[in-house]
C-alpha cells in the first residue's frame, strides 16, 4: 500500500495510513533503539493525525453546504408546488445533516 502524499486535497483514509505507519515506525525505533525510526515514526504520525482533522474539517463545511443548499431547495420547492425539488432538497439536507455528524470536531 502506498501513501497518497501527493495529493493537496486532505484524505481520512491515507491520513489514517500515515498515523497508523507513523506508530508503528516508532514502536518498530523504541523496540531496536533506533532513534531514527522513532522520530520518522512520530513525524508520520503528527501528519497524519494534522491531516485527518483537516480531511474531518473539509467534510463537515461540505456538509454545512449541502444542508444549508438542501433546506434552501426545499423551501422552493414547497413555495412553487414542486413536490421533486422539495424532496431533492429535503435529501440534500438530509445528507449533510448526517455528514455534519460524522465529521464533528
Amino acid at each position: 500500500m502506498s501513501s497518497n502524499q501527493n495529493s493537496s486535497e486532505p484524505s481520512k483514509a491515507n491520513a489514517q495510513y500515515n498515523s497508523t505507519m507513523g506508530t508503528a515506525k516508532e514502536v518498530f525505533g523504541n523496540t531496536i533503539g533506533g532513534d531514527s525510526w522513532t522520530q520518522a515514526g512520530k513525524e508520520q504520525h503528527a501528519q497524519g493525525e494534522a491531516e485527518y482533522k483537516a480531511a474531518q474539517a473539509k467534510e463537515y463545511a461540505n456538509g454545512t453546504i449541502d444542508r444549508a443548499g438542501g433546506k434552501i431547495d426545499s423551501v422552493v420547492g414547497a413555495l412553487t408546488g414542486d413536490k421533486q425539488q422539495q424532496l431533492a432538497g429535503t435529501a440534500r439536507h438530509d445528507k449533510g445533516e448526517l455528514q455534519q455528524e460524522a465529521n464533528k470536531p
